[in-house]
């Protein structure tokens, strides 16, 4: 945490002068650690809401996330996917068949899976085009469920200079926040099926 305070401090100095330059470099290396599954893009999260205001900082996070994740998914997908049908191929199958299943409401559970840490983000983009999850509804899915903790990693960040760990970012009103939030991102899958299941 006192690093990411001291670039902060840093890069809102140089940021006057070479906003242009901060932005890219900011968005260039969050979508790198996202594309490649490497920690850390929390401190960017947090190190945008210190650097710009919350509409733009969210944005771009949310951007920066859905690309990065795109990306790893691309590479899973020509790499990782191979493998897996390969020396895995009932799993494979399986995973698939339950997709299949959930096919009208991926987008949903998507967001879910965003919003709670059940499942880290890169184990999410790795096995997405394993089980072939399109690719713009993963990265529609991504740009809106990592909103909400970004939310709350933004908003610490406007208080950077008063934080000395990363753990100091959430609150429980904060985890309160994403319990509801992932709860009403389910909901309309409930509903449907409930629906369905009295239509029929």
């Amino acid at each position: 945490m006192d690093d990411a305070k001291a670039l902060g401090m840093v890069l809102s100095k140089y940021k006057d002068t070479y906003y242009t330059q901060v932005l890219v470099a900011y968005f260039a290396t969050y979508v790198f650690l996202q594309t490649f599954a490497i920690p850390g893009s929390i401190f960017l999260s947090i190190l945008s809401g210190y650097l710009y205001p919350f509409p733009l900082a969210l944005f771009l996070v949310c951007l920066c996330s859905g690309l990065g994740a795109s990306f790893c998914f691309m590479l899973s997908y020509l790499v990782g996917r191979p493998v897996v049908y390969k020396y895995l191929t009932d799993r494979a199958q399986k995973w698939s068949q339950q997709v299949d299943k959930h096919r009208d409401h991926l987008i949903n559970y998507i967001i879910f899976l965003r919003i709670t840490p059940f499942l880290p983000n890169w184990f999410i983009n790795i096995t997405s085009p394993v089980i072939n999850v399109p690719l713009g509804v993963f990265f529609v899915g991504t740009f809106l469920g990592v909103a909400p903790p970004s939310f709350v990693a933004i908003n610490a960040g406007t208080t950077l200079y008063k934080l000395t760990t990363a753990g100091e970012a959430v609150s429980w009103n904060s985890l309160a926040v994403l319990g509801v939030l992932a709860v009403l991102s389910i909901l309309p899958v409930c509903f449907q099926k409930k629906l369905q299941q009295k239509l029929e």
